[in-house]
């Protein structure tokens, strides 16, 4: 059985009596419960009280929203719950993870582009009080995986980057800014995205390295997190062959799991070799990496007797429940396994200060709120004005004046609600307004209304006549359920790709996927933002127009490895 008196829980005897008999009083039913940790509903179309007392959960995970009605639903749950709930949220960028009109940091990319720990500390403690002014406990983060393939489509900007001491160092600096506001760390995505270039939202992913190699980088970045007192960790449908090769040596292909349904790579690397004793919690159940695998009726089942602890999110809930109620009645899933996994659960919800030894939620949500948006919004800046990387300027077109560039074409690129969840939103409105307020005249080129002279008749002085420089911004987002994050241009003729580079001065931003040079590799002056919210386009356009020197320091090889981007 778990040792509770050991990291990361560190329990008192009196605590560990506590969850013991906790544990023991426990219905089946309630035991069962625990393990579900369920989307977070609306109090407009379900009765969350109503809810809570018939399922049990051990969490809740929420998608943002607004904050009064968020508090209002999470204290109404937590009101609901025998035992008190872990309410997470994805903090990976700051408090708009949680909460809509929360303070959007930056991302983890553009933290790891200044190199300042304090600013991956402040992204913790920023997301942390956030959330916990609404009822948040838990942050799905730090993601602690390496960027190491340009084309995989789910990571880039959300990790820290590719070298793996400057994860290490920013996921120390962020966890400790979330445990200042006492809000629980989630590492994420063992055994570790970034290596593939598919997403396990679509289909089991696979981390090819091997196991040296993996013992290497994300073994060691899990090693020295769990050696810290980490909590706990979230488990992904992406596979680790060579590991579950090394520990069963002669296993067929077709008996490799994702670590989501592999007992291998959990109660083997994980537990083990690893030695991590704290709680596990899988990635999104939906997802299709984790549903091709095998039946879903086998596949809960089998995660809970990986070692993993809880279940995220569901399918048909009834449906789910009966799963584990079946197999727990058969026999299939030992109650030593159930009882394994709900200690853990409680004895986390102990040890991280979510309820104390007589059952009760230690840190009820106030009524009354500041999320200190203002003070919050200057830490932003101040990430903006040291993470913007200027990438190359060949032909030196910086500094961009109106004097100097007075007609602006403006192409953005991705600016679309197409995708899985996203963060950013629209980029274009702000760069044209921000553009005209420095003085420049500002012409948007419009995807859906396209110039017939100019796509099929129109030549370089056709172009000259109309602008003087070309502005592109690629906001081409990290999303889930989505193959790619390559630059798209217009199928018809590309019209909107920059065929005028050597003719016409052009300039390139991204906003988000910072590889876009494998697209565009002959383009004069490329830059990295990372971010597109407001306070990283105002120092974008001051560096842009020689008003700040560029700062930020690449935190991945934005040339892809090829020599044709470099030129």
């Amino acid at each position: 059985m778990t040792d509770l008196s050991k990291k990361p829980y560190n329990l008192s005897a009196t605590q560990i009596n506590f969850v013991k008999q906790k544990v023991a009083s426990m219905s089946t039913e309630a035991k069962i419960g625990q393990l579900f940790f369920v989307i977070g509903e609306d109090e407009e179309n379900t009765d969350l009280a109503a809810f809570v007392k018939k399922y049990q959960p051990g969490g809740i995970m929420y998608r943002p929203d607004d904050a009064k009605k968020l508090q209002h639903e999470i204290a109404t749950s937590q009101k609901a719950s025998d035992i008190p709930l872990l309410i997470a949220a994805n903090l990976e960028a700051g408090g708009n993870g949680l909460v809509n009109g929360g303070t959007w940091l930056g991302r983890p990319l553009q933290i790891a582009a200044t190199d300042d720990t304090k600013n991956a500390y402040n992204l913790g403690d920023v997301s942390g009080y956030e959330a916990k002014q609404v009822g948040g406990n838990m942050s799905f983060a730090p993601i602690v995986d390496l960027d190491q393939n340009f084309r995989n489509p789910i990571m880039n900007v959300r990790t820290y980057g590719s070298n793996k001491e400057r994860v290490i160092r920013m996921s120390d600096a962020q966890i400790a800014g979330l445990n200042a506001n006492h809000v629980i760390p989630v590492a994420k995505h063992f055994p570790g995205d970034g290596v593939d270039e598919r997403d396990q939202h679509l289909l089991s992913s696979i981390n090819s390295l091997s196991a040296d190699e993996w013992m290497q980088s994300y073994g060691e970045i899990y090693h020295h997190l769990i050696n810290n007192g980490l909590p706990s960790i979230m488990i992904a449908h992406i596979m680790q062959p060579a590991w579950e090769r090394r520990l069963e040596p002669g296993i067929e292909d077709k008996d490799l799991r994702p670590a989501s349904t592999s007992k291998l790579l959990i109660n083997g690397l994980l537990r083990k070799v690893l030695n991590f004793n704290g709680l596990t919690i899988t990635d999104a159940t939906p997802m299709i990496g984790y549903n091709a695998i095998m039946k879903r009726s086998e596949a809960l089942p089998a995660t809970i007797n990986a070692g993993i602890d809880m279940i995220l999110f569901n399918k048909d809930i009834d449906e789910d429940y009966q799963f584990i109620t079946a197999a727990v009645t058969d026999g299939t899933i030992p109650m030593t396994r159930i009882d394994e996994a709900v200690t853990r659960i409680i004895a986390t919800k102990v040890a991280q200060g979510v309820m104390n030894t007589t059952g009760e939620l230690c840190e009820p949500a106030s009524s009354n709120f500041d999320l200190k948006l203002a003070e919050h919004e200057k830490l932003a800046a101040k990430i903006a004005k040291e993470s913007i990387t200027l990438v190359k300027d060949r032909d030196q077109l910086l500094p961009l004046t109106p004097k100097k560039y007075p007609r602006v074409r403006l192409v953005v690129l991705g600016d679309t609600d197409d995708g899985g969840f996203k963060e950013g939103g629209k980029v274009t409105t702000k760069f044209k307004e921000k553009l005209e307020e420095k003085g420049f005249q500002v012409t948007v080129f419009d995807r859906k209304h396209l110039d017939f002279q100019e796509v099929f008749e129109g030549g370089v002085q056709f172009e000259k006549d109309r602008f003087d420089l070309a502005f592109y911004v690629a906001n081409v987002e990290t999303a889930s359920n989505q193959t790619t994050t390559r630059l798209d241009w217009i199928h018809l003729m590309a019209a909107d790709a920059p065929w005028f580079m050597k003719d016409i001065p052009t300039v390139f931003v991204s906003t988000c996927n910072p590889y876009h040079l494998f697209d565009i590799p002959m383009v004069s002056t490329y830059i990295n933002a990372y971010t597109g919210n407001e306070v990283t386009i105002d120092a974008l356009l001051k560096k842009m127009m020689g008003q700040e020197e560029f700062l930020g320091k690449n935190p991945v090889d934005p040339f892809c490895g090829r020599f044709d981007t470099r030129l």
